[in-house]
Parts: C-alpha cells; sequence; structure tokens
C-alpha cells in the first residue's frame, strides 16, 4: 500500500532530486533504480512512469547542475570580458569544488562542439554553458584583449586549462586554501596570458 501512496505523489522532479541526493551522500557509484527506489519508499520499476533507465536519470541530474552554473555564469556582468573570462572560470571550479561527484556526473554528457561528429550523448544545458562563456572571449578577441583567432579554439584552451585545475583539486592532494588560491590564480594567469600574446 506505501508503494502505491507515494507513486501517486511521485514526478521526475522528485525521482531526479533523490538521485541527486544520493550522488551528494553516497557517490556517482552508489546510483542505482534501486536506490533512488529504495530513498523515495518505492521499486524500482515504479521509476519507469518517470525515467527511461539510469542513464536518462544521470542525464536529468547533468542538466540540473549545468543549469545551475549557467546561472552562475549570467550573474557575472562585468563589463571586460577578461575579467568575466577569469571570474566564470573561477565559478567552474567552485562548482566542481563544492561536490566533485556531481561534477563527474555532468560530463558523462559533453557538449556539441560542432566539429563534424557527435557521440549522442551530446546535452544542451552543457553546450548552452559553453555558448555562454564564449560570449565574453568572442568580446575579447572583437576587443583586442586577446589576440585574433577562432574562439571556439579560444574558449577551448581556457576551458581546458580551467578543468584541468578542477581536476587536479579534486583528487585530493593536501592543498591548503592559500596553496589552491595561488594554484588557481596562475592558471588562469598564464592561460589568458598566452590567448594575448603572439
Amino acid at each position: 500500500m506505501a508503494d502505491t501512496t507515494m507513486r501517486e505523489t511521485l514526478t521526475r522532479e522528485a525521482v531526479v532530486a533523490a538521485t541527486r541526493a544520493l550522488i551528494v551522500d553516497e557517490s556517482l557509484a552508489a546510483v542505482s533504480l534501486r536506490r533512488v527506489g529504495a530513498a523515495l519508499g518505492v521499486t524500482a520499476p515504479a521509476l519507469y512512469a518517470y525515467v527511461t533507465d539510469k542513464r536518462d536519470l544521470l542525464r536529468a541530474v547533468a542538466e540540473y547542475e549545468f543549469a545551475r552554473l549557467i546561472e552562475r555564469f549570467e550573474a557575472i556582468d562585468d563589463p571586460d570580458p577578461l575579467v568575466r573570462m577569469r571570474q566564470q572560470s573561477r565559478a567552474y571550479i567552485d562548482h566542481a569544488l563544492e561536490n566533485p561527484e556531481l561534477f563527474k556526473t555532468m560530463f558523462l554528457f559533453p557538449p556539441d562542439l560542432a566539429f563534424g561528429g557527435t557521440t549522442g550523448e551530446e546535452l544542451a544545458q552543457a553546450t548552452r554553458t559553453f555558448e555562454v562563456a564564449l560570449v565574453a572571449i568572442t568580446e575579447a578577441i572583437e576587443q583586442g584583449l586577446i589576440r585574433n583567432i577562432d574562439p571556439l579554439t579560444a574558449g577551448l584552451t581556457l576551458w581546458t586549462a580551467t578543468h584541468g585545475c578542477a581536476d587536479v583539486l579534486n583528487m585530493g592532494f593536501e592543498f591548503d586554501e592559500a596553496g589552491r588560491e595561488e594554484l588557481i590564480t596562475r592558471v588562469l594567469d598564464t592561460v589568458i596570458a598566452g590567448l594575448q600574446t603572439l
């Protein structure tokens, strides 16, 4: 009876929220339909009315996390595009450090970068995040603040450095706060300076 009652109030949003909570509390590896169902007081088969499979569930969590990251990017409104590039990169790293397991979940699904080949797993919200970041980069190129190169190449360069920094900081090395801040600053200083010089 409890399973039936719970199913009457269940929604896709509730299923996704329970999945996200499981990732935060335990890990990405802990996610299964059985575990999510148990957290919601229903059996795993009851979830199929709301999600196709585990991959669909993780995709929904990734969509939510990218939407949160887009909000952080769009809240940065400095008129100087170089400042926005730096602040968005910092927001990206902060987002990664707040919950490494959610960050891993996000990148199960890549953006569509229009290179001609796709994996079939591209996520619209991931693509939108990259597009928001490209606005500042394009403005910096147009204003002569960084080299006149393809904005996508410049964006990938900055993303590679930023993502790499986030990954290193999430590996569990014993950085104190000052060491972490110095690494982030040096990575961003170096990559932005590289985009500015011939």
